[in-house]
């Protein structure tokens, strides 16, 4: 797992497992959001598995999947909303952090 700060609300990383969840909470995140959409990839955790053992944590999480026709419209709504209803620091993941990073980016210029 490699997270890196954006700033002091927010990071990313890229896929994580059910086993990095502790470590998350320790490191102090309130929150998570998922840009994955399931299946994306054989090998990658459902959301709702690692959302059940985020809940026990007692971290938040969202699901905002980002697909192969990019960032759209309705994604920034949703990850708007995520910024507005769910605690921070909060920690968004995708299978590299790039798109995590990138809709991030982009809710910055509507909530500015």
């Amino acid at each position: 797992m490699d997270i890196r700060a954006i700033n002091d609300e927010y990071s990313v990383s890229g896929q994580i497992t059910v086993e990095d969840l502790d470590e998350i909470k320790a490191l102090g995140f309130k929150s998570i959001v998922c840009h994955r959409p399931d299946h994306e990839a054989p090998d990658q955790p459902e959301f709702a598995t690692i959302a059940a053992r985020a809940k026990e944590l007692g971290i938040d999480m969202a699901h905002v999947p980002v697909g192969p026709m990019g960032v759209t419209a309705e994604a920034v709504r949703g990850m708007v909303d995520a910024l507005d209803e769910l605690p921070r620091p909060m920690l968004g993941y995708c299978r590299s952090g790039a798109r995590s990073t990138n809709i991030y980016a982009q809710t910055q210029h509507i909530r500015g």
